[in-house]
């Protein structure tokens, strides 16, 4: 059974850094890219970011370019998302997917899930 759970989130002030972290059980972590997903009230669900299996290939939204970094240790079986600089805008819900990928402004949707933690994000 494959589970992916967030930890990280909570509330911050504007300007200040999360770092969320989604490990991963059930599966072989190594051999999926790995990405963040998240959905503010009332929006769809939003691409953030995505790694490639090794960690050598990312992609941002550009919302979020030059801010948050995402990073994996495939010994820990476990991904992460270091958050900087904080705007209100990014208060959302934050979902760990696994085994998609983005090409073309688009993405395929990812086999696996977690079930979010919330980031909210003060002014």
């Amino acid at each position: 059974q494959v589970q992916l759970v967030e930890s990280g989130g909570g509330l911050v002030q504007a300007g200040g850094s999360l770092r969320l972290s989604c490990a991963a059980s059930g599966l072989a972590f190594g051999s999926y890219a790995m990405g963040w997903f998240r959905q503010a009230p009332g929006k769809e669900r939003e691409f953030v970011s995505v790694i490639s299996l090794s960690g050598g290939s990312t992609i941002y939204a550009d919302s979020v370019k030059g801010r948050f970094t995402i990073s994996r240790d495939n010994t820990k079986n476990t991904m992460y998302l270091q958050m900087n600089s904080l705007k209100p805008e990014d208060t959302a819900i934050y979902y760990c997917a696994a085994n998609f990928w983005v090409g073309s402004g688009a993405y395929n949707i990812p086999s696996y899930w977690g079930q979010g933690t919330q980031v909210t994000v003060s002014s």
